[in-house]
């Protein structure tokens, strides 16, 4: 499923109009971009929650060279599905 099928079908499940459904979808993503692009999470219960993660620095390897080179640390998004969400897919 892509963008436009997802507010397409928020649009039916709300029963508002696909740009009005497509600026709920934009304002709740970007919201929940921001507040875990400053370190906080973002739990939606049954869902899941969004949470930034530090990862470690690495040693990794130059794919043209072969020469060794080090990946430094950085910090990533994670997301780790709710038990409600994980219970739909077995």
């Amino acid at each position: 499923m892509n963008k436009a099928q997802l507010v397409e079908k928020i649009a039916q499940a709300a029963n508002v109009t696909k740009s009005q459904s497509e600026l709920l979808l934009d304002a709740t993503l970007e919201v929940i971009q921001k507040t875990v692009a400053k370190g906080e999470d973002v739990k939606l219960v049954g869902f899941g929650t969004f949470s930034p993660s530090l990862r470690k620095s690495r040693k990794g390897r130059n794919p043209k060279t072969g020469e060794p080179v080090e990946i430094p640390a950085g910090k990533v998004p994670r997301f780790k599905p709710g038990k409600d969400f994980k219970d739909l897919l077995t």
